[in-house]
């Protein structure tokens, strides 16, 4: 564990170096948590070039480590360093005396690394029966993930084929999973790396979206309410969660410990919780938000700014020309296409918007635009070429996401429960409450900060017409994931639908901290409101932190196999097995003819040839031999899943010997 962090903070000091560059007033938390991202975007990027042209080893990990560090050169500059100890002596600063507000936000900071480490802790486990998961919807993800993992440490993958389906380019977003390889060429185990980086993403996650709120409202209890609405969203679950209660005889603390299902996700729901449903499953994501909101705090600092008159002085007027600022944002959400390719479409759709809202700072813009394409262009470019992925397949009208039957607005209603009154109240409040005058007044209030003065909450906004604005390209999201299909799975609508919510948080946090500082009975009000928004998530995060789920994933006779195909088989080598999700193959690295249907649909890879012929090959006879010999097979593994899922032929396959054999696991060697 502790070479993990050590590895964390290396990496995070690196980006943290970068921070300095785009943002010239902001905490030290806020600088580690956004230099761990860029930290990690860059370590992983460099590493998977790196790794591509010189092959995987410790030496090109350590080189990436070098390579990430290098920003910190920028401190050596007197201006640079200066801000930087000042940012350093506050930091300490902080975390010496004692007094309420001091333990108060110990508190906070404490009770959500808690809730991440418990949470995370359950996305992988070992015991002597084999590997498990405790997420609900992990059992899938889990081995992707893992296949991704094993790929590039055991089974060389470079440059990446797809490991589900052999002889296409690995398109989907891989560099958490790179990342997390590259913590095990150091030495570190796969469960460890996994759970100190979604642990210190999850953080980062954490204090990034914190400040963003802030920067949009200017209210600091609002930013502090942002993070439970983002990792406990859940909808009106809890009824049926009370009902099962009732229905079931146990008392309640004997039924909170033997929950019988989740709240926010499952037949009855669909919007899910997204700390279960994304950011444990998805680990793209839980790189990629965080680093799509640092840059959506640069676009809203752009988006609020005034645009320089002839009459200012000539430095103003030379940075307006080239916004070498703006065009080095553009480069670190460059790296999105390998780390979650839906954030760079949000981001690219939210830059048009805002152009279209203020072309008067169009040179920022384009800047942006020029910096992302430098790095992302050639990504996709080198990504989308020899993919299997079928792009027609990520576009099509479709009306209610993933609502089916339901009654549209019910379903919305059901799944999310308050949170269209709550979107509603705050932009009413915005809209209403605030004038030309109060942000003329706050505008006082923030320039009295920078001379020394000090700031206190305010629940005044100083921007009130750019924030409603700003979050017209995020209703957009909404309305468009409403109406069409972004994905071969209607469901997977959810990466960008997560955006819409993210950016309709700041209006949530505003009203519930306003009706917060009103009387004693709108307290009462707007704490039910965060019950009523959250309780059904809470229930579901609680119900993966407590350990209620226990899904095995792998048999040990399959972990044991898979060390004996590590050990007897070249990496190159080309497996058969059934199409699921959790074949001993994922464990071995080595790739694999066809894996889980369900992945490659989603994915948008048209699988339905090979599936029929990988059943052919298990059938056996003459047929299989020619398939066998068509698609170079080297190896075929015969375990329960083959027999029951693909009709496994053993005696057909009797006539190759057996080079490995755990249990009732064997691997039979074709060629």
């Amino acid at each position: 564990m502790l070479l993990s962090l050590l590895i964390v903070l290396i990496i995070a000091f690196g980006g943290l170096a970068l921070t300095y560059v785009f943002e010239r007033e902001e905490s030290f938390l806020w600088r580690m948590a956004a230099g761990n991202v860029i930290g990690s975007a860059i370590f992983g990027t460099v590493g998977f070039v790196l790794a591509s042209f010189f092959g995987f080893n410790t030496a090109i990990v350590l080189t990436a480590i070098v390579v990430t560090l290098l920003p910190c050169l920028l401190l050596r500059q007197a201006n640079q360093k200066k801000i930087f100890l000042h940012d350093w002596a506050k930091a300490k600063g902080k975390l010496q005396g004692a007094n309420w507000t001091k333990a108060a936000r110990f508190a906070y900071y404490a009770f959500f690394l808690i809730v991440f480490l418990a949470f995370f802790e359950r996305a992988m486990f070992v015991t002597d029966e084999g590997i498990f998961t405790g997420g609900s919807n992990n059992l899938g993800d889990l081995p992707f993930h893992l296949g991704a993992i094993f790929g590039f440490t055991e089974g060389n993958n470079f440059p990446p084929q797809n490991p589900s389906f052999a002889g296409a380019r690995f398109s989907y977003p891989f560099i958490a999973d790179f990342l997390t390889a590259s913590f095990m060429k150091l030495g570190v185990g796969v469960r460890e790396a996994m759970l100190v980086q979604n642990v210190s993403w999850a953080f980062s996650l954490l204090v990034i979206l914190e400040r963003f709120v802030f920067k949009l409202t200017f209210d600091r209890l609002a930013s502090k309410i942002a993070p439970a609405l983002l990792f406990f969203t859940g909808g009106l679950g809890f009824i049926w969660f009370f009902g099962d209660y009732w229905a079931q005889g146990k008392g309640f603390f004997d039924f909170i410990w033997t929950i019988p299902k989740d709240y926010t996700i499952g037949q009855e729901f669909r919007w899910g919780n997204s700390m279960v449903t994304l950011f444990m499953t998805q680990r793209s994501l839980l790189l990629g938000m965080p680093l799509t909101l640092i840059v959506l705090s640069y676009l809203w600092k752009v988006f609020t700014a005034e645009t320089p008159r002839p009459e200012n002085d000539e430095a103003e007027l030379a940075t307006h020309r080239l916004p070498l600022t703006s065009f080095a944002v553009g480069l670190i959400a460059g790296f999105l296409p390998l780390i979650h390719l839906h954030s760079l479409a949000v981001l690219f759709l939210v830059t048009v918007f805002l152009l279209a809202l203020k072309p008067a700072r169009w040179r920022d813009w384009i800047g942006f635009g020029a910096g992302v394409a430098v790095i992302a262009v050639p990504e996709l470019l080198w990504s989308i070429s020899g993919s299997a992925t079928e792009t027609g397949k990520f576009f099509e009208f479709h009306f209610g996401w993933d609502s089916g039957q339901i009654n549209f607005l019910w379903f919305w209603i059901k799944n999310t429960g308050i949170l269209f009154a709550m979107i509603g109240a705050g932009i009413y409040l915005v809209y209403l409450t605030q004038g030309l005058h109060a942000a003329k007044e706050e505008t006082r209030k923030i320039e009295k900060t920078k001379k020394g003065k000090g700031l206190t909450d305010s629940p005044l906004i100083p921007y009130p017409q750019s924030l409603l604005l700003f979050y017209v390209p995020f209703a957009f999201l909404f309305i468009l994931s409403n109406v069409t299909k972004l994905a071969p799975w209607e469901w997977d609508n959810i990466k960008v639908l997560i955006y819409w919510f993210v950016g309709s948080i700041p209006f949530i946090a505003f009203a519930l901290a306003w009706l917060w500082r009103k009387t004693t009975a709108f307290q009462v009000i707007a704490a039910v409101c965060l019950i009523v928004l959250i309780f059904s998530g809470a229930l579901d995060v609680w119900r993966t932190a407590s350990g209620q789920i226990n899904f095995k994933v792998f048999e040990a006779d399959g972990v044991l196999v898979a060390e004996r195909i590590k050990q007897r088989t070249p990496q190159t080598s080309l497996f058969l097995n059934a199409p699921t999700y959790n074949s001993a193959v994922v464990l071995s690295g080595r790739q694999s003819l066809m894996r889980y249907p369900g992945h490659l649909g989603s994915h948008g890879i048209d699988y339905t040839e090979r599936e029929r012929d990988v059943k052919s090959m298990y059938a056996g006879g003459p047929a299989a031999s020619a398939l066998l010999q068509k698609y170079g097979i080297d190896y075929v593994l015969i375990s329960p899943e083959e027999k029951s899922a693909a009709g496994a032929n053993e005696a057909f396959f009797s006539q190759f010997p057996v080079i490995a054999e755990a249990g009732q696991y064997k691997v039979y060697k074709i060629k």
